[in-house]
């Protein structure tokens, strides 16, 4: 099976959403932190830069978990505010 790329739009999502995990995660040990939402501390370095930028539901959910952020603030950060099709 062949997967679709990335648009440059969801290369940016992503990117965004990397820069708040990061913002979020302020210093805190990462390892700490991704083994608290359940991936390895690779995986978040990657999705902190972004080079995972389309991470699983359930990883964006335990990384907000971990860190005591709003799953609202992840799905904003996601969000392309100027393609209101998108819009939640």
């Amino acid at each position: 099976m062949v997967r679709v790329p990335l648009s440059p739009e969801q290369l940016a999502a992503g990117q965004r959403l990397g820069a708040l995990i990061r913002a979020a995660r302020a210093g805190r040990d990462p390892e700490t932190v991704a083994r608290a939402a359940g991936i390895s501390p690779e995986t978040l370095r990657k999705i902190e830069v972004g080079r995972i930028p389309s991470p699983s539901f359930g990883t964006v959910v335990g990384l907000c978990t971990a860190l005591d952020m709003p799953l609202a603030a992840a799905a904003e950060a996601w969000r392309d505010t100027t393609d209101r099709r998108m819009a939640i």
